[in-house]
């Protein structure tokens, strides 16, 4: 009898239409084994050498203002333009380009040099909710932007070069690729159904509990089923909403708290800073769209030890996404972790 615990089979993501392959039979128990951790983290609250410390000189000769709370700035080394003018080149039938402009921009989430979102207030991780909302609004309601991502890298293996706490935001005069495939799927099933694909399938998940991490009144926690990362969570509003800009104030809390609540296992799951990818995905610029539904994705390396990572090397980048880990296994690992921070611990 197949059984998706002990055999190998692929799984189907609805939002992106593709599949990923499941290999559970190698991996049983992915957590258990040696468990190596890195060197403490001794970062000072202040860095005189970090240029987005407060006070501190950036790029460019600029000096960052004495902030308390988030800051945020143009970023100084933007990888799109505002002024980039528009073109294409197409030096044979297969070979196509087109000018990309945008504004690049960096969030500073606190002036502590030393703070994870992980550690943070609540307080404080709800003042970067707040300004995600206004840079979200400000940046969709710009002509010549057609979609607004807003991410974070975190940790050196991610490709973040500073620990400072802090995120980007590129916005663009074109739709990705990931976010053009999400909008097809979400408008087919919004016309099919009259309902979002992701409230369906929170409902979904909801009843069903097996892959669910952590929830409150406002946004759900969970492994998706077609997750690709060993501890990959996704971040779905329970109420259908296509963008930042329509979460009222309360949504606002419960973004701060989920957010708080599932960095937190992760870095007790290996007892480190952990390192992840993690980026909302929302409606192109423009009004409320009712098929678009605001959920956020968190794409985390690590394995089986903070010294033992996956990536998508070898079958995974010349034929599918594969994982051992199953979905679920994942889930229940991260839900039975402690929401006291490991170094908050006595």
């Amino acid at each position: 009898m197949f059984d998706l615990t002990e055999h190998p089979h692929r799984r189907y993501n609805p939002l992106t239409r593709e599949w990923v392959l499941v290999s559970p039979h190698r991996t049983k128990r992915p957590w258990q084994g040696q468990v190596e951790k890195l060197p403490p983290d001794t970062r000072p609250a202040y860095d005189p050498k970090c240029y987005l410390c407060p006070t501190n000189e950036r790029a460019g000769g600029h000096h960052n203002p004495a902030y308390t709370k988030t800051f945020a700035f143009q970023n100084d080394f933007a990888a799109l333009l505002p002024d980039t003018p528009a073109g294409t080149a197409q030096p044979h039938p297969l070979l196509r380009a087109e000018a990309v402009a945008g504004i690049c921009r960096v969030i500073c989430f606190s002036p502590r040099h030393d703070l994870t979102v992980a550690e943070m207030a609540p307080a404080d991780l709800r003042g970067v909710v707040d300004t995600w909302v206004e840079h979200y609004a400000e940046l969709n309601a710009t002509p010549g932007i057609a979609y607004v991502e807003i991410f974070e890298n975190r940790g050196d293996m991610m490709g973040c070069s500073n620990p400072h706490p802090h995120c980007q935001i590129w916005s663009t005069s074109i739709v990705p690729n990931e976010v053009e495939k999400e909008s097809a799927a979400q408008e087919e099933y919004y016309r099919t159904y009259g309902r979002t694909l992701l409230a369906d399938y929170l409902e979904h998940e909801l009843q069903d509990g097996a892959r669910v991490v952590c929830a409150n009144d406002h946004f759900a926690a969970l492994v998706p089923w077609w997750a690709v990362w060993p501890f990959e969570v996704m971040l779905i509003s329970r109420r259908p909403m296509s963008g930042l800009d329509e979460l009222t104030l309360d949504e606002r809390d419960g973004l701060a708290d989920i957010l708080k609540r599932t960095t937190t296992r992760y870095d007790n799951l290996f007892e480190t800073s952990f390192p992840y990818s993690f980026g909302f995905h929302q409606r192109p610029a423009g009004p409320p769209n009712p098929a678009w539904h605001l959920h956020a994705h968190f794409a985390p390396p690590l394995l089986r030890s903070a010294t033992v990572r996956k990536f998508l090397v070898g079958y995974e980048l010349l034929a599918m996404p594969q994982r051992d880990i199953t979905a679920e296994a994942a889930a229940l690992r991260l839900r039975d972790l402690s929401e006291t921070h490991y170094k908050a611990r006595s």
